[in-house]
């Protein structure tokens, strides 16, 4: 038995067949064929093996995710059976005596070229399409199995360089038991999805498709951030006992369902969920969730070939919103860039992406989506609790901006006739060190804060949070950071208005009894842990919690900090 080492990023323990999704190896070499007639053949054979392959694909797509996925499928079919297309390959086969691959590269290349050279955005797109049915043909000639996560049909741990956010959102829990990738941290997408699911996960391990072949036998200890590969059975035994005890302790939690978040000194806290499409309201439900801190908008956008409709958008906020009953929602708008792109907006490449045009940043400049957002959300106001939150806000003049569009669209809203509801909050995501230190004057115009420790870290310790080389400076316990979470809590509160945070801290409980100290209203994790966070919180003082607080202020480095957390 050997293992790797890696980060823990979603807790559990998951024991299975390893499923590796790696890019498989399509090169060749140009071969010259006598009998054009056969090679023919090998040709149509593959052809029909990647329809009957995109068809299984596209079904399974229509009743996950949606008919607005399907149809990029849909799209790959039409492609497939496009003579404009498969004659001149079958030409280049028969006139030239050339094999299967290199006349369907060769002719594919030339098409996509063609199509990206054009004005026209939906030919552009053409392209792409071009390039992955090319690639789905070009396995079934070489004989190599493109994997696909939403085909999966027997419990297995993903082992995968990275995992996109639409890769693990594609996820079918139950067959996917776990997964462990090369990088990432703990923050990052894909494990932050992985909490959703309650996927155990562990990132960073450097080397997992290096070392794990298909089919080895795993253990992802997502506790200790370790992958154990062909384990001996003893060691199976081991942790199929541990993996029993913790489903025993996730269900002596599940009895706090129904209860409120009340300190052992009876001061109330709400415990809310992150979530990224509606289909996670039913985890929030049953993980007790007493509101959603954090909707994450830009899962709507993703995974498309276009940007959602105003009427898409609309009944996606207004199913979350009926289905809170009432209690709070909120949504953050859209917050793309950084490790999260959009192909057809074709925004430049930019060095420093988490540093660039992203979020409030495109949406202040490409307008019309902003407002097509907002028109969204405020005609799904009348359904609940709504409450708006604009992402990387550096300055004042960028919120304001941002309301006074949302303004805007409210007035033109009510000219309309339609109706929008008067008590909607309007707040910001305080994830900059700027915002944070200029709070005071933030607090005097904004609705609420919402902390997003995930960023805020990275950028007060100046490390990026998807560089496991640089992970030993994710550190939400620093004096420095808990200072700046303080200032933005006081600040709230001095303008009588309330702090949450969304940001993966809120649900650390290493982190849960200093937030609880530093005065934080709202706590906002991952569904999963909402139970385990009111469990702890039901256990602890707060008036002890501020003087823990108050002295890790005055001390020097996070592992002052953690060791005066682990005395309580």
């Amino acid at each position: 038995m050997s293992f790797l080492n890696g980060i823990a990023a979603s807790s559990g323990i998951a024991i299975a067949k390893a499923y590796r999704l790696v890019e498989p190896d399509l090169s060749f070499e140009k071969k010259n064929i006598k009998d054009s007639t056969e090679e023919i053949a090998r040709f149509q054979s593959a052809l029909s093996a990647s329809k009957s392959e995109l068809e299984v694909i596209r079904d399974n797509a229509l009743k996950k995710l949606g008919a607005d996925k399907a149809a990029i499928f849909d799209a790959h079919l039409l492609v497939l059976s496009d003579p404009e297309l498969i004659h001149p390959i079958e030409d280049k086969i028969k006139n030239e005596q050339v094999s299967a691959e290199y006349a369907l590269k060769e002719t594919a290349d030339m098409f996509v070229m063609m199509f990206e050279q054009m004005e026209n955005e939906y030919m552009k797109e053409r392209a792409a399409d071009i390039r992955d049915v090319t690639k789905r043909v070009l396995s079934h000639l070489l004989g190599v199995q493109i994997v696909n996560p939403s085909l999966i049909a027997e419990e297995v741990i993903i082992i995968a360089e990275d995992l996109t956010p639409s890769d693990t959102a594609q996820l079918n829990r139950q067959f996917v038991k776990g997964f462990a990738t090369d990088i990432g941290g703990r923050t990052s997408h894909s494990a932050i999805m992985a909490r959703s699911l309650e996927i155990p996960a562990v990132v960073g391990t450097k080397e997992s498709t290096k070392v794990i072949q298909n089919g080895d036998l795993l253990i992802v200890d997502g506790l200790k951030g370790l992958v154990h590969i062909n384990p001996t059975p003893e060691a199976v035994v081991e942790y199929e006992k541990e993996l029993r005890n913790h489903e025993i302790q996730k269900t002596e939690w599940a009895k706090l369902i129904h209860e409120k978040s009340f300190t052992a000194d009876q001061s109330f806290v709400e415990l809310a969920a992150n979530i990224g499409t509606p289909n996670d309201l039913e985890g929030v439900i049953n993980n007790g969730g007493e509101g959603i801190g954090l909707y994450r908008t830009e899962f709507l956008y993703m995974g498309r070939s276009q940007l959602p409709t105003e009427e898409e958008q609309f009944e996606s906020y207004k199913s979350v919103l009926e289905g809170m009953s009432g209690k709070p929602v909120v949504v953050r708008t859209l917050d793309i860039g950084g490790d999260k792109k959009l192909p057809y907006l074709n925004l430049p490449e930019e060095l420093n992406p988490f540093l660039g045009f992203r979020a409030i940043r495109l949406c202040l400049e490409q307008q019309d989506m902003f407002r097509t957002q907002l028109r969204a959300l405020l005609r799904a106001s009348s359904y609940g609790n709504l409450k708006i939150m604009f992402p990387m806000i550096a300055t004042l003049e960028e919120f304001r901006e941002g309301k006074s569009i949302l303004e805007e669209e409210k007035q033109k809203l009510v000219s309309e006739g339609e109706k929008v509801s008067d008590h909607i909050e309007v707040g910001i995501m305080v994830e900059i060190p700027s915002t944070a230190v200029l709070a005071d004057q933030f607090a005097k115009e904004v609705d609420f804060f919402s902390i997003g420790t995930n960023d805020l870290i990275q950028y007060t310790m100046a490390a990026d949070r998807m560089n496991e080389r640089v992970s030993y400076l994710y550190q939400p316990y620093n004096p420095s950071i808990l200072r700046l979470i303080k200032m933005v809590i006081d600040a709230a509160h001095q303008e009588g208005k309330w702090a949450g945070m969304c940001g993966e801290m809120a649900g650390d409980e290493m982190a849960i009894p200093l937030l609880l100290g530093l005065g934080l209203d709202e706590f906002s994790m991952s569904a999963t842990s909402i139970l385990k966070a009111r469990s702890q919180i039901r256990n602890l003082n707060k008036k002890e919690m501020e003087k823990l607080a108050a002295d890790a202020l005055k001390m020097k480095t996070a592992d002052e900090v953690l060791r005066a957390v682990k005395k309580i």
